[in-house]
């Protein structure tokens, strides 16, 4: 049996692998031969998983990360030159085609990535990052044409968004955002906090000589936003100063709890979440590492077990 199989054609042979187990699967293998499983299985197996091995080490390697970070720097550029008007139309089929072959390049990183871990596909999927990249693909690949060509045009901007994914410390930057927000909810309502007590002392003190931004609680709270961003707050003070000399205390007073205090409540807690993620990305690549190093000496005590089986059966060929 083992002489006729290798005799067929190299391409039958994994075709026919997978028919052999799907065979033993149904009849449990009650009258199929176990020896014929070791024929070529080995080596489908090991082929595959070689493939993947390569895969894996290009899609995670720098010079390929270096190209598809340029691949998305030439997207905006082609992006921002989609807007200029002197272009002649050749200009514009050029550009047409050159975003036709970037969705083909950012299609097949996607595939590769996939491949790289399949079956396992939770751990690409499992990845916020990788989903955020594959779902940007994806609505690329949708055609918008007619009223809907504008649509088509506003999610290449997407693509520009995954620089976000593509480089280490912009995901550090936003996931350290993203990890803040459940910590900032009790600054928030200290902010609120303020905001409405000194928005109705405001309407309280000032809304009789300056209505047009003391006049209600609403219009009270957007210039008390207006004087916490810094952004000419002295004009509307010197305006209540003129009827009210003492009105320098109650905005002096709100721009420091409000400006200085707690913007630097958050900028703490932005910082304190930086620090946090920063250990846990170095603790997370010393793993990494240990990781790689041990693969690699299964790779090698593999390696060795295998050439000792294959002199092991040459001496026994010998021997008989």
């Amino acid at each position: 049996m083992r002489a006729i199989f290798r005799r067929l054609p190299r391409n039958w042979k994994p075709f026919l692998f997978l028919q052999y187990l799907a065979i033993k699967r149904s009849l449990n293998g009650a009258f199929i031969n176990a020896n014929l499983a070791t024929i070529n299985s080995d080596k489908f197996i090991k082929r595959i998983t070689f493939m993947q091995a390569k895969i894996a080490k290009l899609v995670n390697s720098k010079l390929f990360e270096y190209f598809i970070i340029s691949t998305i720097l030439l997207s905006a550029i082609l992006i921002g030159l989609e807007t200029v008007s002197g272009l002649t139309e050749n200009q514009r089929n050029w550009i047409e085609r050159l975003n036709q072959i970037i969705l083909v390049i950012f299609v097949i990183e996607a595939v590769l990535k996939i491949y790289a871990v399949a079956p396992r596909f939770r751990l690409y999927f499992g990845d916020g990052w990788n989903l955020f990249d594959f779902t940007i693909v994806v609505l690329s690949l949708i055609p918008f044409a007619g009223q809907y060509a504008m649509i088509g045009r506003l999610l290449r901007l997407l693509r520009v968004a995954r620089l976000l994914s593509a480089l280490p410390e912009l995901r550090l930057i936003v996931g350290t955002l993203l990890r803040t927000i459940p910590s900032m909810f009790h600054v928030v309502l200290l902010m609120l906090v303020l905001f409405y007590i000194y928005g109705i002392a405001g309407y309280q003190f000032f809304h009789e000589t300056n209505p047009e931004y003391w006049g209600s609680l609403p219009t009270s709270l957007l210039t008390l936003f207006r004087v916490v961003t810094l952004e000419g707050w002295t004009e509307i003070m010197y305006l209540d100063l003129a009827n009210h000399e003492w009105a320098w205390i109650y905005y002096v007073s709100f721009i420091v709890m409000g400006t200085f205090i707690i913007i630097n409540l958050f900028m703490a807690l932005v910082i304190n979440n930086l620090d946090e993620i920063k250990q846990q990305r170095e603790v997370l690549e010393q793993t990494q590492k240990t990781e790689e190093d041990i693969l690699h000496n299964i790779v090698v005590i593999r390696q060795k077990i295998q050439d000792l089986e294959g002199e092991l059966s040459a001496n026994r060929s010998k021997q008989d």
